[in-house]
């Protein structure tokens, strides 16, 4: 027996399924061409989200694209404002110059056009037709071109699954056409902001979504939704530590999180977030040492932690189309999400294919996770590996240079903060301390938070002298 497939598929060439008819409107398609050269007005609402490449036909294309020609032609020259009619004779004219006028009908084509509708009422909603149907021609292209990969490509399922992901991604991208809003209606949206943060404030709670580390909150003001927030420092100085504390005291609230664990097994991060809920020594927890108080602690910190809402995926090599697609379904599964933790940014591989530089990749990343924060309405903390330019100075203070691929993520982000724990590079620094950079803060001020630092437990928790420090049994919340 060979080893080729059992069976072939009726009909698995892109020339013989696209041969069946694709989603298009050609009367819409005419009606909306004539109906802008009967009133012009109506192109400065379809200008913003219908494009040449959306129509079906290609004459339709050529003289569309003629229109926006002179509709962007027309504007201001010498000071005077310049109109130009957009009619049969200046589009006529224009085709002429583009030496197209012949290849779409010339003018009796035109005078079809013109003859189609009597007015203009419907344009916009024909237009959104249009549009429409060049989505689902757009759909069934990436599809098509998925289904020729899954039965010529040898590439693994993994793959195929990432370019099937990104396909769809970018054209779920291509669907937010964007549009304008009226100022009064933005400042009523910012007058109800405000307000909420007031009730807030007036509670004594961080305007945005609390940390659990006041001097942090006071200086972020809570983490903010559709926010790019960037957690950064050297390897052992405790970043993934610090987002897992904030992610259990975020989940703690009752508002789901999203971990993307890169380089941590799921069990090795929940261990971790047991040893920080239940204050439970974590090396003596990995040697098993542990008395029965302790592992009682254990256990009941492992039930709390089971009915907080957190999420976490550790699968290796993620790629953002794969993150993208993972967080908005469990937004849809949840309603409402959080928190999105990425740990680390630079573990993301690229969904670019070929030999894509890595400054150039990370730059995608950083503004695709911008993007993915700002279209789900919530705030990603990304943690990211610091060159090793910091340890180099006689001062071991981190700097935003010293992002690794650094130009893209420091523009891309909200919020850069440093961990920096000066007992990392100096024996004499006191013990127990960390420092918070705020090196870049959009919206406010930036500066250092100082934490006070449990290793045995990985806690961080709002500053104290170490002389007032009491070493917890067990943590019933943040101290």
């Amino acid at each position: 027996m060979g080893t080729g497939r059992l069976f072939d598929a009726p009909n698995t060439t892109a020339e013989g399924r696209l041969a069946r008819r694709l989603p298009a409107d050609p009367q819409a398609e005419r009606a909306v061409l004539g109906a802008i050269m009967l009133q012009n007005h109506v192109l400065d609402e379809i200008a913003q989200f219908l494009q040449p490449e959306h129509f079906f036909d290609p004459r339709h294309q050529i003289i569309y694209r003629a229109i926006r020609t002179l509709y962007d032609l027309s504007g201001s020259e010498g000071g005077s404002e310049v109109q130009r009619p957009i009619e049969s004779i200046t589009v006529a004219n224009q085709l002429k110059r583009d030496g197209d006028f012949e290849r779409v009908g010339g003018a009796q084509y035109l005078a079809e056009l013109m003859g189609v509708v009597h007015n203009a009422a419907g344009a916009v909603q024909w237009a959104r037709i249009i549009r429409d149907a060049w989505l689902e021609r757009e759909l069934i292209r990436a599809c098509t071109e998925t289904l020729d990969e899954c039965y010529a490509s040898a590439d693994d399922v993994e793959q195929l699954l990432s370019r099937a992901e990104r396909r769809i991604f970018d054209i779920s991208e291509k669907q937010d056409a964007g549009s304008s809003s009226h100022l009064a209606d933005i400042l009523h949206d910012v007058l109800g902001q405000i307000q909420q943060r007031i009730d807030k404030r007036s509670k004594g709670e961080a305007t945005g979504i609390s940390t659990g580390l006041i001097d942090l909150d006071h200086m972020l003001s809570g983490l903010q939704p559709t926010e790019l927030i960037i957690l950064a420092a050297r390897p052992g100085v405790g970043k993934t530590a610090l987002a897992c504390n904030i992610a259990e005291n975020v989940a703690a609230q009752g508002l789901p999180v999203l971990i993307f664990s890169l380089e941590m097994s799921r069990l090795e991060l929940g261990e971790r977030l047991v040893c920080i809920r239940s204050a439970v020594n974590g090396h003596r927890v990995r040697k098993g040492e542990i008395s029965d108080e302790e592992a009682q602690a254990l256990r009941d910190a492992a039930n709390e932690l089971s009915q907080m809402p957190i999420h976490v995926d550790d699968t290796p090599g993620r790629t953002m189309s794969q993150i993208a697609a993972l967080a908005r379904r469990i937004k849809r599964k949840c309603g409402i999400l959080g928190l999105i933790v990425v740990d680390y940014l630079q573990l993301i591989e690229s969904d670019e294919r070929g030999n894509v530089p890595r400054e150039q990749q990370i730059a995608s990343i950083s503004r695709r996770m911008k993007f993915l924060a700002k279209s789900l309405n919530v705030p990603v903390m990304a943690l990211a590996q610091l060159n090793r330019a910091v340890e180099q100075r006689d001062k071991k203070i981190p700097r935003l240079a010293d992002l690794r691929e650094s130009g893209s993520i420091e523009q891309d982000a909200d919020v850069v903060m440093f961990l920096h724990r000066p007992d990392t590079y100096d024996e004499d620094a006191p013990r127990g301390e960390a420092d918070v950079i705020v090196a870049k803060n959009r919206h406010g001020p930036v500066g250092t938070v100082k934490l006070t630092w449990q290793p045995e437990t990985l806690r961080f928790l709002n500053y104290a002298p170490p002389e007032e420090i009491v070493e917890p049994r067990r943590a019933g919340g943040w101290s």
